[in-house]
């Protein structure tokens, strides 16, 4: 056997995999406020506090600490320039990051890797194109997790980072529901169109009213950007296009308002 080959023998081990897939599932929370909040939640399971070596000792600095050893979870100290990179928001992070591990929170192909995860009750996403608005993201998040719809498809690029804003906003929900992330969302419609699913995108102009809509199968609800709405490339891959009647000459909803409406229909 070639190194190469053991190479990836060791790399497909389950154990590396059971690995792979904890850390796929954590997510980063930035700011010494936020941190508080989330260690003060029990409910909360928090693998890691992230803190700059150069934080002064007292205050809340010390009451992050205290907490995190009440808890018994690990304190990592950092220099600014690789707590930078652990909360990808230099300006806000304010020296203190955690990680939380939402079981929720991972990569869409695990769920293509394992359809029975989906209830059969529960086969409908919602996936957003372009949406940037930190409030709106986590408005939507908290609807989607509250909703019949299993979860929400995020992209990586082109969409509000979760950050403190999107958490509250979310009102907490965001550890919760399921959120299936992708580098792109084009590719990722793809790959679900091929398990059978329908991929349908909201609009205004000749579309199907949302009350008459019965896909055949399971469904994704695409909703793009505030202004702009969806793409072309996802426009030209979807199956449907639906619409919410608006009356008294009303144009269009918020985007999040569209989005409970949609969630709670299916």
């Amino acid at each position: 056997m070639s190194k190469k080959d053991n190479k990836n023998q060791r790399t497909d081990s389950p154990e590396y995999l059971h690995r792979k897939s904890f850390f796929d599932q954590l997510i980063t929370v930035y700011g010494r406020k936020p941190v508080i909040e989330i260690l003060q939640d029990h409910s909360l399971k928090v693998f890691r506090v992230h803190l700059a070596d150069s934080n002064r000792s007292g205050g809340i600095i010390d009451e992050i600490k205290e907490l995190a050893r009440r808890r018994d979870i690990e304190i990592c100290l950092h220099s600014r320039a690789e707590l930078s990179r652990i909360s990808r928001n230099s300006k806000q992070d304010q020296g203190a990051a955690c990680d939380i591990h939402c079981p929720g929170y991972r990569p869409y192909q695990q769920v293509l890797a394992e359809p029975t995860d989906i209830p059969q009750n529960k086969r409908s996403i919602i996936a957003l194109d372009g949406v940037t608005n930190p409030q709106n993201l986590g408005m939507i998040i908290r609807s989607v997790t509250a909703s019949p719809c299993y979860g929400l498809l995020l992209p990586s690029k082109g969409t509000a980072d979760i950050s403190p804003l999107v958490i509250k906003a979310s009102a907490g929900t965001l550890f919760k529901g399921n959120i299936l992330r992708c580098d792109s969302l084009f590719a990722a419609l793809k790959d679900f169109k091929q398990q059978g699913y329908e991929i349908c995108t909201l609009s205004s102009h000749e579309a199907t009213p949302i009350a008459e809509f019965n896909p055949k199968g399971p469904v994704i609800f695409v909703l793009g950007n505030e202004t702009e709405g969806v793409s072309n490339e996802i426009a030209a891959l979807s199956d449907h296009r639906v619409g919410i009647p608006m009356a008294n000459g009303v144009e269009s909803l918020n985007v999040a308002v569209t989005a409970a409406l949609i969630a709670f229909r299916v």
